[in-house]
């Protein structure tokens, strides 16, 4: 072999799951500024301003928790290609879940019995926020076109051409 190893990545470096994560952030962030508007539309009609804050909140949360898993992934993509990369990424992922369940302590504890919260909701935004967010998730899996094997290059193959083009004749 010559320098190139099946787990080597591509020319640019660039996995090709960041398109994928960039559109699930992208149409999360659509579906939770819809569940913003009709949860705080909701909440005003069901509390007035307290509905309200508190359906702002819920969303903000589930946003929070959306983004950050998406965006640790595309954060620990940066190191693709490099000697560290298996224990970056995992670091950095598994930090991120861990921020989240902190986080969500936290709120859950400074937020429990503040009068200016409706805590019913808060809850029923921050759900909808989760279902909304794995609805996306699955759509944007569902039409996205990665191949099984997409950042390997073979033994054969130069980084630069496609597999298509340096198929060997095995007849």
């Amino acid at each position: 072999m010559t320098g190139t190893t099946p787990a080597s990545q591509p020319a640019n470096n660039t996995p090709s799951s960041n398109p994928v994560l960039r559109r699930a952030l992208v149409l999360g962030g659509l579906v939770a500024l819809g569940i913003a508007v009709v949860g705080g539309i909701i909440g005003w009609v069901v509390d007035g301003g307290v509905g309200l804050v508190s359906a702002l909140i819920g969303t903000a949360l589930a946003v929070i928790f959306m983004g950050v898993t998406a965006a640790t992934i595309l954060l620990a993509n940066r190191f693709s290609g490099s000697d560290m990369f298996v224990g970056a990424f995992f670091g950095i992922v598994l930090g991120g879940w861990l921020l989240k369940f902190i986080v969500f302590l936290v709120v859950v504890i400074v937020l429990k019995d503040q009068s200016w919260i409706n805590p019913v909701v808060l809850f029923l935004s921050l759900i909808a926020g989760v279902i909304g967010s794995l609805v996306v998730d699955v759509m944007v899996m569902l039409k996205s076109r990665m191949p099984y094997v997409s950042d390997v290059v073979l033994p054969n193959q130069s980084p630069e051409a496609p597999a298509a083009e340096n198929k060997s004749d095995n007849k």
